[in-house]
């Protein structure tokens, strides 16, 4: 059983440090921000490897904690089903995708498209609590019905995509902006990432004015650095020219750093590069690969321009002290777009707009961007599910913490427990039970795992189960391979063959989850076969 409460002791520091001086009129109970960001790999930030520079993220880390085993769902709208939900994915009716704008699927059930009307999200639970609830960004979790979407869902302000990808510049036809239950326009001076922090700021201030006394709920939810890379052209000129010498160099730096910054415990062996050899590329390729990755390290630099602003507006309003900040990302590295990814510079200067077409990252770039980890988004192997997180809350994490690392294994469902446990909340009991154990003793400091129990996922037929340092993992169609990640972090040697029984154990685990989960297994459901499908 994973550990639901945390120790009475625990509670008495953690509201005695995030208590405000008498005559404020602020509860006791932390805000709460989530940054989500989209199609990151795991070493994209300066703190976790990378050389991309990312000081706003850094100092996060700096004063909070980074861990270095917790795991997102694979794909960018199962990952915020289970984010919002305390759920696995299928249970709130999303197991593989949401259907896309204009085109619902017609089914019920965990592979119907949209967030079902059973689960409960982090603001339903939150609001009644006396949150004020406030999101920006990108929803994914169904634009076809309207009783999905925010407002309807719980958040008192909404401003942002209800679709999937949408342009940085200029989003437009079935991929527009909404605000509260509206469709809106964009300015000439708009920029996705900027703007959903601006307008994040505003509802903070709103709330400042208008409820001062209330603690918050803010999802700020990036659509960066997802396709297309639409970076701003000053971003992405200070990286370009940055990768001429390929994705070895870039790992072979990141791993460097890695070892410097402590991230992992002990030795491993990385994950081999996917990449040609550099120097079989003509000249051309090599000028358009460095242009595509420099356009992607100029989004990751946005997104952490606009967190240092957020963080500026609540250590000058003096909400900082009192807020738990989370910043992940929803997948690792995204190789969609070919082996190579596409687009030139012409295509990043002067992007289309009112689309989704544009540059992509590409197979070889997001191998880098997720050492020491193989594969990537869609996968449930660590390149694809393990991302950076970081939690900042200078009330809750002793000094002498702060910067350090937290290695327990921890995945989506314990964000939805930990808010229920900070904001002394009542999740419903007519709802589904949360899969999720509260973060908070690992924030707090108190020793030993949050979760003794397996932990399960799936995702387009990729599957996995951890079950202390073991992980059962496969892609679909191929063999369950097996690694002990106390020793072979990257997956590199596969045990499945020496150990029969232990895989077999895993295996019957995790089909019992899957059948009682509602996982469409061994045949899987591919969202977009079923609409090809249908639509012959």
């Amino acid at each position: 059983m994973h550990r639901c409460r945390f120790s009475l002791a625990a509670v008495a520091v953690l509201f005695a440090a995030a208590a405000v001086p008498a005559g404020e009129g602020r509860a006791e109970r932390p805000n709460l921000v989530v940054i989500l960001v989209d199609d990151m790999g795991f070493s994209d930030v300066g703190c976790y490897g990378s050389e991309i520079a990312t000081p706003h993220i850094d100092a996060l880390a700096a004063n909070g904690l980074r861990f270095t085993q917790f795991y997102n769902s694979g794909r960018c709208c199962p990952t915020r089903a289970s984010l919002l939900t305390g759920l696995h994915p299928h249970q709130t009716g999303i197991g593989h995708m949401t259907a896309p704008p204009g085109q619902p699927l017609g089914i019920e059930g965990p592979y119907q498209g949209y967030l079902n009307d059973e689960c409960v999200t982090i603001p339903e639970v939150l609001r009644p609590a006396g949150y004020r609830t406030l999101m920006t960004g990108k929803w994914h979790l169904g634009a076809n019905r309207k009783e999905c979407w925010p407002l309807q869902r719980g958040f008192d302000r909404f401003y942002g995509g209800l679709s999937g990808a949408f342009n940085y510049f200029e989003p437009g036809g079935d991929r527009g902006l909404t605000e509260g239950n509206e469709p809106v326009e964009t300015g000439p001076d708009f920029y996705a990432t900027d703007a959903f922090t601006d307008r994040a700021i505003e509802f903070l201030e709103e709330t400042e004015q208008a409820d001062g006394d209330k603690p918050f709920f803010l999802y700020l939810a990036y659509n960066a650095p997802h396709w297309p890379l639409n970076p701003k052209v000053e971003d992405f000129e200070r990286y370009r020219g940055k990768y001429r010498d390929g994705w070895a160099g870039v790992r072979a730096g990141r791993l460097a750093k890695q070892k410097e910054l402590g991230l992992f415990e002990g030795e491993f062996d990385p994950a081999p590069l996917v990449g040609p050899d550099w120097e079989s590329l003509t000249p051309k390729q090599r000028d358009d690969l460095d242009a595509r990755m420099a356009a992607y390290a100029g989004c990751i630099a946005a997104i952490d321009e606009n967190v240092g602003s957020l963080v500026d507006h609540l250590e000058r309003t003096g909400e900082l002290e009192n807020t738990l900040i989370l910043f992940l990302s929803d997948n690792g590295a995204c190789q969609e777009g070919g082996r190579l990814g596409s687009g030139t510079e012409q295509t990043i200067r002067h992007p289309p707009l009112r689309t989704t077409n544009g540059p992509r990252l590409g197979l070889a770039w997001a191998n880098a961007c997720n050492t020491p980890f193989r594969l990537y988004k869609h996968f449930v192997h660590e390149g694809g599910a393990c991302t950076p997180l970081i939690a900042h809350w200078p009330a809750a994490i002793d000094a002498d913490r702060r910067g350090g690392f937290v290695r327990e294994l921890a995945y989506l469902p314990d964000v939805m427990a930990t808010a229920v446990e900070l904001a002394n909340a009542e999740y419903p009991a007519t709802a589904p039970p949360h899969a999720g154990a509260s973060l908070v003793p690992l924030l707090t400091g108190e020793a030993g795992p949050v979760h003794d129990e397996p932990l399960f996922w799936e995702h387009e037929g990729n599957a996995a189960v951890r079950d202390g340092d073991w992980k059962l993992v496969r892609e679909y169609g191929k063999p369950w391979e097996l690694y002990d990640l106390a020793t072979d972090r990257t997956e590199m040697h596969d045990r499945a063959a020496a150990e029969p029984d232990r895989t077999a154990d895993l295996v019957a685990r995790w089909e019992a989850w899957a059948t009682e989960t509602g996982v469409a297994f061994p045949e899987r459901f591919n969202m977009y076969q079923f609409l090809n499908r249908r639509g012959r």
